[in-house]
C-alpha cells in the first residue's frame, strides 16, 4: 500500500497544535462537504488517528504532534496512487492554515 508522510512545523505548543487539530475534521468537512465521507478521528496520547474516503478512496493515517512540528503519515489503496500528490498536497494546505 503506497505511503504519504510529511511533516508541518509551528510556533504553537503541543497542547494548543492538540486543541486546534480538534477541529481538523470541521476544517475538511466545511471545505470537502461535497466529497468527503466516513471522517474519523480519536486521539490516543500525541496521536491523532484519523480516515475518510472521498471519490471512493479511503485515506487512513496519524498525525504525531510536537511542541514544533506536526508529523503526517498514512496509507492510500494503490487505485489512488495517480492523486497522491493532490491530495497530500491539500491535507497540507489544511494543517498549515490551521495551525497559524
Amino acid at each position: 500500500m503506497p505511503k504519504f508522510n510529511f511533516t508541518v512545523p509551528h510556533q504553537l505548543s503541543a497542547e494548543d497544535a492538540k486543541s486546534r487539530l480538534e477541529r481538523l475534521a470541521d476544517s475538511f468537512k466545511a471545505k470537502y462537504k461535497d466529497n468527503l465521507g466516513d471522517l474519523q478521528q480519536g486521539w490516543e496520547g500525541d496521536r491523532l488517528s484519523f480516515g475518510f474516503k472521498t471519490f471512493g478512496i479511503k485515506v487512513s493515517g496519524k498525525i504525531d504532534v510536537a511542541d514544533d512540528a506536526i508529523a503526517v503519515e498514512g496509507d492510500l489503496p494503490f487505485s489512488a496512487m495517480m492523486f497522491k500528490g493532490k491530495i497530500e498536497s491539500e491535507m497540507r494546505q489544511q494543517l498549515e492554515r490551521l495551525l497559524k
